[in-house]
């Protein structure tokens, strides 16, 4: 069966369709409420009809909407599931929706829930069928009389109900057909010429191998002596030939259930062996005093013996369960599972050892069932299972939790349980520690130019060195990437500053050597004393890493000492001000979203550097009109006088407190409501919005970026993520998995600052970038500088031979866009080209391509000319 889906836009008709596709359902994909109009009607005639329909709510009313929608509301389809997904609360399709059964409506926000919606749409058209209950087999009866209007005449009445009859002349016929053939029951004759019934079912009584065949005598007389002859032979009823028939077939039909019952029986008994056989637990069975009375395949194997009679007769005690694991004896008196075979009790997840026959302890987990027989207790069953591995893992997983796997040091998590433990120490015994925390100096250099791999051994390596100055009461951790922080206990004030310093010198000591190259380990440390007067975790842990800051901002390769009484706390503040204030912005929506133009410069004349910027911008793209209108999404924030405050103000923050996943979701949802806001313009609009470090670790990315793409319904192809280094990337491999995702939506990515450093060329071969942007601090010197020149070219060269496109950043001069254009650069972006506008207006497009002025609004200086970086930049 099928599901329609009707949708104008092909974006949510994709997306939708690809959804349920996943579900496991068949779609059918329309995109014009005639078709859906045609395919309907169609399906109402013929066998082909459709599970489900899913069809967007149009947005304005018309005929045609008003012809499916009423087809849809008919008696032809009124049994049909139908799921609306509408763009708002809208009051006609909320009517809709309650005047019609097995109707469901879903904002397109929420189209992911479409699969569930419809799944309960769907469950009252499909009817459980009921299970028939099981028949058994026929069974075989074999009838023995010597009269042959007899056996004709019983055999068709067992025939008629469901028997499966053969029969035999006489005595010696019958038991050789027993002893050939299978059967259930035996109905005998008792007189017969030559010997009588009862002495064939004296040979069957005889022989083991027919003990499951039920013996009944039949007889024309009804006399005591035969009845008591027939039973004492072995026969089971005694049946008479004069009977009614409904008396001889119902006492046919409870010797029956005596063989269905058995069978049941025999078949129930077979599966517990089976299982028991099979159960990967051991198990074995013993009477009220210990002894082994069963003991099943995998007992045997985890307790070394080769079967289990070995095993069996024998004291489990004194054979399996006599000492603990480390070899100390267990009194009799003292054995908990001794006890529970003598009383019967119930035991669960009792820890212990078994002994196998070769003498070595196997650890145990073991539970004890009283085996009750007819109401009597007769023993008891023990299962057990070997939890070795189980115990290995969960010291693994003790392990994990507090260690670096890479590095074997503790973790972020032990080391604050450490650092609030000596706190409170400290609280009582007045004595001093000192808490560091290490930054690795050029660690992304090397970690990009040289490999992951060499980083890996560069973090081993400073680990095994700061390990090695460590005393038995300090604490070591890798607090993350490439951060570690130390705790030493009970040092002298005068010294803190030499025991800081003495770990950054036992790292600079020796070079680190990898690949036949040397590089030289540096590290800047934030240092703060411990004490009675220390508040918290939290604020020792933030004097730390302001003083490593300051180490930092110092120059790098230092040691800094955090001192209550200087400003330093006071910048700390600060920090934790503006992250109440980005906060605060994020729940109040006090983002704002500027957009900056980037121009193509393919035909640029040096006669177009005079004039206005919307006369270069409007020459240009009429120059090029395969050339979408293309922008760069920027980020201010107001603040509470309504000014706009520069990302460079508040983005050092809002990565430090981590919240530059949500800021960067902000802009994703906004960016693309502007989007939607354009996209019936005659020349197609594209936007680059940044993405931060923190969200390339975020698995969730490309399916938010999907929904928002289906909810805004725009398309994804317009879209280009670009890509900040203003922290090295550390899981490169999780990174490459988000890009992938969203590569496979159909959007572009662009990675900035090219042409900075060997770590672009990196990012460059690892994130399958389609578009380089070049840093501005290499276009500052065009026109005039031929060095800028020479290196802009080549970076031209080599994004062309890799097939990438080109942005140049920045671009201050106008004087520079027909350098750059001779450079081999597609695109320029800067102050030079085009102001950034604070919305993103049709009548703005309309301009562009209509040479109008764009009268709805003036492009607003949102930058620092002096500072070009920050023309540049969207989210940081």
């Amino acid at each position: 069966m099928t599901i329609l889906v009707a949708e104008a836009s092909s974006t949510r008709r994709r997306a939708l369709s690809a959804l349920l596709s996943q579900r496991g359902h068949g779609v059918t994909a329309i995109a014009s409420l005639d078709e859906a109009y045609r395919l309907l009607q169609r399906s109402a005639g013929s066998t082909t009809q459709f599970e489900a329909v899913a069809i967007g709510w149009p947005e304005y009313s018309e005929g045609l909407a008003e012809d499916v929608f009423g087809l849809l509301h008919g008696p032809l389809f009124e049994h049909l599931p139908v799921l609306l997904l509408s763009d708002s609360t809208s009051a006609a399709a909320i009517n809709w929706r309650m005047t019609r059964p097995r109707t469901a409506l879903l904002p397109w926000a929420d189209f992911q829930e479409a699969p569930a919606a419809l799944a309960h749409l769907l469950e009252p058209s499909r009817p459980r069928e009921a299970s028939p209950e099981p028949e058994g087999p026929p069974l075989r009866v074999l009838l023995v009389d010597d009269s042959a209007t007899v056996r004709a005449a019983f055999s068709r009445l067992l025939d008629r109900e469901g028997f499966l009859v053969d029969t035999a002349a006489g005595v010696a016929e019958g038991i050789r057909k027993l002893r050939t053939q299978a059967f259930d029951i035996a109905v005998v004759d008792y007189f017969m010429p030559g010997r009588n019934g009862t002495e064939l079912i004296r040979e069957m009584r005889a022989d083991p191998a027919l003990a499951k065949v039920v013996p009944a005598i039949i007889t024309g007389a009804y006399a005591d002596d035969v009845i008591r002859e027939s039973l004492a032979s072995g026969a089971v009823e005694c049946l008479f030939k004069s009977e009614a028939k409904e008396l001889f077939v119902a006492r046919i039909r409870s010797l029956a259930r005596t063989v269905r019952d058995r069978k049941a029986i025999e078949a129930e008994r077979r599966r517990l062996e089976g299982i028991l056989s099979s159960v990967g637990d051991g198990v074995y069975v013993v009477d009220p005093s210990g002894a082994i009375q069963l003991v099943n395949p995998a007992a045997c194997e985890m307790l070394g013996y080769a079967s289990a009679d070995e095993l069996v007769g024998r004291n489990a005690y004194e054979t399996i369960h006599y000492a603990h694991e480390d070899g100390s004896l267990i009194a009799r008196a003292q054995c908990p599972l001794l006890h529970s075979y003598a009383r019967g009790a119930q035991l669960s997840g009792l820890q212990s050892a078994f002994w196998t026959s070769l003498g070595k302890p196997l650890p145990v987990e073991c539970t004890v069932y009283p085996l009750r027989m007819e109401g009597q207790r007769s023993g008891s069953v023990v299962a057990f299972r070997d939890v070795s591995a189980r115990r290995k893992l969960e010291e693994d997983l003790r392990w994990a939790a507090e260690h670096d796997a890479l590095t074997k040091l503790h973790n972020r998590a032990w080391f604050e349980r450490q650092l609030e433990e000596e706190i409170t120490r400290l609280r009582r015994s007045g004595q001093i520690s000192l808490l560091l925390f290490l930054d690795v100096d050029r660690f992304k250099y090397i970690n990009d130019t040289a490999g992951h791999s060499a980083g890996d051994q560069l973090l081993i390596e400073v680990a095994r060195r700061l390990k090695s100055r460590l005393r038995s009461t300090d604490h070591l951790a890798r607090m993350g990437g490439d951060e570690f922080a130390l705790i030493l206990r009970n040092v002298a004030v005068d010294d803190l500053e030499a025991l800081a310093d003495g770990f950054r010198q036992a790292l600079v000591t020796a070079p680190f050597s990898y690949g036949g190259k040397a590089y030289r380990i540096t590290t800047s440390i934030g240092a703060t004393a411990l004490d009675e007067r220390t508040l918290s975790p939290s604020e020792a842990m933030a004097q730390a890493d302001v003083a490593c800051h300051q180490a930092k901002s110092g120059g790098r390769n230092l040691t800094h000492l955090y001192r209550p009484d200087s400003n330093e706390r006071a910048a700390m503040d600060r920090d934790l001000g503006w992250s109440v204030r980005l906060e605060e912005a994020l729940r109040h929506d006090r983002f704002v979203l500027a957009y900056q133009p980037i121009l193509p410069l393919k035909g640029i004349l040096e006669d177009d550097l005079r004039g206005t910027e919307g006369e270069l911008w409007r020459r240009q793209l009429a120059r090029n009109p395969e050339s979408p209108a293309l922008f760069e999404v920027l980020l201010r924030m107001r603040d509470a006088q309504g000014e706009l405050v520069l990302p460079a103000a508040f983005m050092p923050t809002a990565e430090r407190f981590g919240l530059m996943r949500e800021i960067d979701r902000w802009v994703i949802d906004r960016a693309l409501r502007a989007l939607r806001e354009v996209r019936d313009a005659e020349r197609p609009v594209f936007l680059t919005i940044n993405l931060s470090t923190q969200s390339l670790a975020d698995p969730g990315l490309a399916s938010f970026v999907t929904a928002r793409v289906v909810e805004h319904d725009v398309n994804p192809e317009q879209l280009i993520f670009e890509i900040t280094e203003s922290h090295a990337i550390e899981d490169v491999g999780g990174a490459q998995r988000v890009l992938h995702q969203l590569r496979g939506l159909g959007v572009r990515i662009a990675v900035d600052d090219f042409g900075t450093g060997f770590s672009t060329f990196a990012y460059l071969k690892h994130l399958e970038a389609d578009i380089l942007k070049i840093d501005g601090s290499i276009i500052e010197g065009l026109p005039d500088d031929p060095l800028d020149r020479t290196v802009i070219a080549a970076l031209s060269s080599i994004a062309e031979a890799a097939g990438k496109q080109t942005i140049a950043e920045c671009v201050e001069d106008r004087q520079a866009l027909h350098a750059l254009l001779e450079c081999g650069v597609d695109f320029a972006q800067g102050n030079a080209v085009g102001l950034p506008r604070l919305q993103l207006r049709p009548s703005l497009l309309r301009a562009i391509d209509g040479g109008l002025a764009d009268t709805d609004e003036a492009p607003v200086l949102l930058e620092t000319p002096a500072r070009p970086k920050a023309a540049e930049t969207g989210q940081g």
